[in-house]
């Protein structure tokens, strides 16, 4: 039989996946040939110490007694890298079919051409076994690359069709929090229960930030293994311990300002003060020292592991603390809590109550704060009436409950509309006398009936005044107002304007800024002359997590039957966000004026100085000379 090289070299690759793969963990094979792509942190043979955490999950993948391992890890920790090593040492030494999983067609892309296709061709042996692109041997494309004894094959959770009729014993499920869940279930469940054909051979590999508590499928993943945490020595007093957020501290300057760069950490047990250099030593010789992972529940075949951004030997606790003060100024402490202590977001909005709203209830007078830019109204549509709240507002959406009306009439008739207008047209002093006009007013046209048609026709062209007209969506994630879209009402064609609002997120803003203690921007200033009424419609709403159809879902919940207030409030949100004023131009306008300066005193005679009146009389007579001889 003649020599073939192509042959011989086909039958050593099917030898070679045959073979049993050799006795050496994914971490020791990985510190020997995975190779960091340039562009990154550190590039070159990648090494555990500067992130030994990951050592243990990247070999657990292996372990014959685990199935399933869950990460709830935190950004910047390096969650990604141990999924690439396992998928690589799944290709160079023990080959085995896999399936990745991201949330999107744009994620998985993203994924590939930064992750996965650096990192093969930074590593001539995963290179050379996965098949080339456009090759008559193998595949090689967006949706699976093949390589002697395998394949890995790409899903995302937006595409049912990307994950139909698909199975692998090896899954790695990457974000999953972001995923989109189906009428068949969640993409991960349908994954792993497909994955059940390959017996003990299947294994799971799930990671991801976590989300809101309730919501988060890594949390309850983490939850249902047996939660393990990595513990450290302190290097002072040697005791174990977790890196935890409360142990953070730092100085304030004089005047309060926070010093983030003063940051450091105190030691759980005896308060020993450790630096960045302490707390990154004690990450790195943590193994070394009989600390690392420790689970709370027994291992059942489930090892799941949570790890915050405080455990990076990159990241300075300064620049930690200054991403949470951000955070905190701009009321986005949920990313904060999400990404950089990997832990779940509880909403505050459910402790809102009306009796701490009415104590701090104040007395402006009759005349606007001075403290108001710009006033907007929103107007919720009843059966039988239609209710408005006015609201001013200021610096940093600081806003001062004005007024709140109820207009009784039905609103099929025009009577109680044009009530509503001529309430809208009048105009108010400020404190500092200057006066001020209704900038915009959201109208509700939700309704049965026929009521939205009817609010339809009374506010058709009236865009044009600051009138708009309202659409309530029920999804999450959404703008306070999305750009508008024209509808006709009745057989005139004047259009309306129809805005959509994201009510759900409003109303969470809305009440998050309600229950806020220190005044400033986002505080919610309300008289205290107002009926009790209001405060208990502003805050008869819930934020609750409800199982629909087996899964959890986020959804306001009503504690009484009357909530008109929150309802105005939302519109009346919308309303400023449609105008867009520019706050503060507008509140320097409106700011006093400077006193003029005084004239100088006569002399004691009585008359002013000859000089002046006598430049003055010169001037005139050279203009009359001008005129006359024509220049």
């Amino acid at each position: 039989m003649e020599y073939s090289p192509a042959a011989h070299r086909m039958m050593a690759s099917a030898l070679a996946a045959l073979q049993p793969p050799p006795d050496l963990k994914p971490s020791v094979w990985a510190e020997r040939s995975v190779y960091i792509p340039v562009g990154n942190a550190i590039p070159g043979l990648i090494r555990f110490d500067n992130a030994p955490y990951q050592r243990e999950p990247l070999d657990m993948t292996v372990d014959p007694t685990c199935q399933r391992i869950s990460l709830k890890w935190a950004a910047q920790v390096g969650k990604t890298q141990v999924a690439l090593c396992a998928q690589s040492y799944r290709i160079a030494m023990d080959p085995t079919s896999q399936l990745m999983m991201q949330p999107s067609e744009g994620d998985l892309q993203t994924w590939l051409q930064t992750k996965f296709n650096p990192l093969v061709e930074a590593n001539p042996e995963l290179e050379s076994r996965i098949a080339t692109a456009r090759g008559r041997k193998g595949v090689n494309n967006t949706r699976m690359k093949s390589y002697p004894g395998g394949f890995i094959m790409f899903a995302w959770s937006g595409s049912p069709k990307t994950q139909r009729g698909k199975s692998a014993p090896f899954v790695v499920a990457d974000e999953t929090d972001g995923y989109d869940r189906t009428a068949e279930g969640h993409p991960v469940s349908l994954l792993w229960q497909r994955a059940a054909t390959f017996g003990d051979m299947r294994k799971l590999l799930e990671i991801s930030t976590p989300t809101v508590r309730g919501l988060s499928w890594i949390d309850d993943a983490y939850e249902q293994g047996d939660q393990r945490q990595f513990h450290v020595g302190c290097p002072h007093c040697g005791e174990p311990q977790v890196i935890m957020w409360s142990n953070v501290k730092w100085e304030k300057d004089a005047d309060g300002a926070h010093l983030p760069m003063s940051a450091y950490y105190e030691c759980s047990a005896h308060g020993c003060v450790w630096s960045d250099s302490d707390r990154v030593a004690a990450v790195r010789e943590a193994e070394k020292l009989g600390h690392g992972w420790k689970a709370q529940k027994p291992f059942l075949g489930h090892a799941s592991y949570h790890l915050s951004e405080l455990y990076s030997c990159f990241r300075r606790l300064g620049d930690i603390v200054q991403s949470f003060l951000e955070k905190k100024a701009s009321d986005d402490l949920q990313t904060f809590v999400n990404v950089s202590l990997a832990e779940c977001w509880e909403e505050e909005a459910e402790r809102v109550a009306a009796d701490d709203l009415m104590a701090r209830a104040e007395s402006w007078g009759d005349k606007i704060p001075a403290g108001v830019a710009c006033l907007t109204a929103g107007i919720d549509m009843q059966e039988d009436r239609l209710e408005l709240e006015l609201v001013g507002w200021g610096l940093g959406e600081e806003s001062w409950s004005i007024d709140y009306q109820v207009f009784w009439g039905d609103p099929m008739k025009d009577d109680v509309w044009e009530l509503v207008f001529d309430f809208l047209a009048q105009t108010y002093e400020t404190e500092n006398g200057a006066t001020l006009k209704v900038s915009a007013a959201g109208f509700d046209t939700g309704g049965s009936g026929g009521l939205t048609q009817a609010a339809y026709e009374q506010l058709r062209g009236k865009h044009r005044r600051g009138f708009y007209a309202l659409k309530g969506g029920n999804l999450w994630g959404k703008p306070v107002v999305s750009a508008p879209s024209k509808s006709r009402s009745g057989r005139r064609s004047r259009p309306v304007m129809l805005f959509s609002v994201g009510v759900n997120d409003t109303k969470l803003t809305i009440l998050r800024r309600a229950n806020m203690a220190v005044v400033g921007p986002g505080y919610c200033h309300f008289p205290i002359e107002r009926d009790p009424e209001f405060f208990l419609q502003l805050t008869a709403e819930q934020l609750v997590t409800k199982m629909r159809r087996g899964f959890p879902v986020r959804a306001w919940h009503k504690t009484r039957e009357r909530n008109e207030a929150l309802d105005c409030r939302v519109y009346a949100y919308a309303a400023l966000k449609i105008a867009n004023p520019n706050l503060p131009q507008r509140l320097s306008r409106l700011a006093p004026a400077a006193p003029a300066a005084e004239e100088p005193a006569e002399e004691e005679a009585g008359n002013a100085p000859e000089e002046p009146k006598r430049a003055a009389r010169n001037a005139a007579r050279q203009r009359r000379r001008r005129r006359t001889s024509g220049l």
